[in-house]
């Protein structure tokens, strides 16, 4: 059941509250698992309240250091650094047996300075090549491809006052996430051998930005501008052929009556390079509030969860996928050309980074890369501000 809040629950050991940042679709299938959950458990409650990302995480922070907030928390992995700095999360080694835990993909199991403080019910939350099978049959393999395939398809369906009327690519190109697959396929990382050091002012980092740019100036196969919105709306429109973006976002595609395809990104010729999403798991962590008479109830929740049962429902409405390791040998998930598609990714991407340092990298690219698209900084000059900003950003939230 939905709830406002979670105050006076540590008072209720019958009472379970997770607060999360899933999207409508993804809530929808956690209500249905919390409502089957507590009809074979009379007399327990769940409750669950939605949270936008940075006031989840925020917000969770501010709770548990004052001793209250949920038991759980949901999310991708990327806070967990900060939830660990905090003292936030309780580690899960200890009331996880290690026979439980083999049951799991290592990568959906979220080890951080030597203890497990998050077990993943999906791994990914990756970007991939999504594709209408309108326009297109045999997605790219290359970059090369891809550039053919989108001038082929602009010229078959004509122009309108210089623009296309199907355009053969977009996706969010503003934001530095969706524009680290262009980096790792220039062969680029967001950090140095230690985990901690930026690495951006490099050869990588301006033939990418190079690339994306000359994507849309050049080669004219992306719009001229385009936001998560604008690119989201031409593909559901049919206004574009193919798009980079989440796995979150293809079920909803599929809502809309899109014959759709997934397809890992092409690799980059000059490098031999696939391009490399960041990956993920999206997961459970428990608070370290929790009282130890409720552990055995928070970790009953957790494993109904985390069980294969509630993974093939998410699968099977979300196209995610699962973390059990059974459940990659199952029939209908071998069959399911999403999926496999979707994993075939997955093995090609990078995980994200979870120390605090990454957000520090974020908020130092983004000025640099949205300057150069605007055309008011060189790659060049972009490069060595946003390392620059970046180390600046690390000492300052280190002092």
């Amino acid at each position: 059941m939905a709830s406002s809040g979670c105050a006076g629950h540590r008072d209720n050991p019958n009472r379970v509250v997770i607060w999360h940042q899933m999207r409508p679709d993804e809530r929808g299938v956690l209500q249905r698992q919390i409502a089957r959950y507590e009809q074979r458990h009379p007399g327990i409650t769940i409750e669950e309240l939605f949270k936008e990302t940075e006031v989840l995480r925020s917000g969770f922070v501010v709770a548990a250091l004052a001793g209250q907030g949920p038991d759980f928390v949901y999310g991708p992995s990327d806070p967990v650094g900060v939830y660990e700095a905090t003292k936030s999360i309780r580690p899960l080694e200890d009331l996880l047996a290690a026979s439980y835990l083999s049951d799991f993909d290592t990568t959906s199991l979220l080890w951080y300075k030597g203890h497990l403080y998050q077990v993943a019910d999906k791994i990914g939350n990756h970007l991939a090549l999504v594709y209408n099978k309108k326009y297109v049959q045999i997605p790219p393999q290359t970059d090369f491809e891809l550039i053919e395939l989108s001038r082929r398809i602009q010229d078959m369906h004509g122009y309108t006052a210089g623009r296309p009327n199907v355009y053969g690519l977009t996706w969010n190109y503003i934001e530095p996430f969706f524009f680290i697959p262009f980096y790792t396929g220039f062969g680029g990382w967001v950090f140095a051998e230690d985990g901690v050091t930026p690495s951006l002012d490099n050869r990588a980092m301006i033939d990418a930005l190079n690339f994306i740019r000359e994507l849309r100036d050049k080669e004219k196969i992306i719009p001229f501008e385009a936001d998560y919105e604008i690119a989201d709306a031409l593909f559901k429109d049919g206004k574009a052929a193919m798009l980079i973006n989440g796995d979150w976002s293809w079920a909803g595609y599929r809502q809309r009556g899109i014959d759709l395809g997934i397809a890992p990104l092409p690799r980059i010729t000059a490098t031999g390079l696939w391009c490399a999403p960041m990956t993920s798991p999206k997961g459970y962590s428990v608070n370290v509030n929790v009282p130890e008479e409720k552990i055995a109830l928070v970790l009953d929740v957790l494993k109904f969860l985390l069980s294969a049962e509630s993974q093939m429902e998410t699968v099977r409405a979300l196209n995610t996928a699962p973390t059990r390791k059974a459940l990659y040998r199952d029939p209908e998930i071998l069959s399911n050309q999403i999926v496999q598609n979707s994993l075939l990714q997955i093995s090609r991407g990078k995980p994200m980074p979870v120390v605090p340092e990454m957000r520090a990298v974020w908020d130092a690219m983004r000025p640099g890369y949205q300057a150069v698209m605007g055309g008011s900084k060189t790659p060049e000059a972009a490069a060595r501000e946003m390392q620059a900003l970046a180390v600046r950003k690390i000492k300052e939230m280190n002092e």
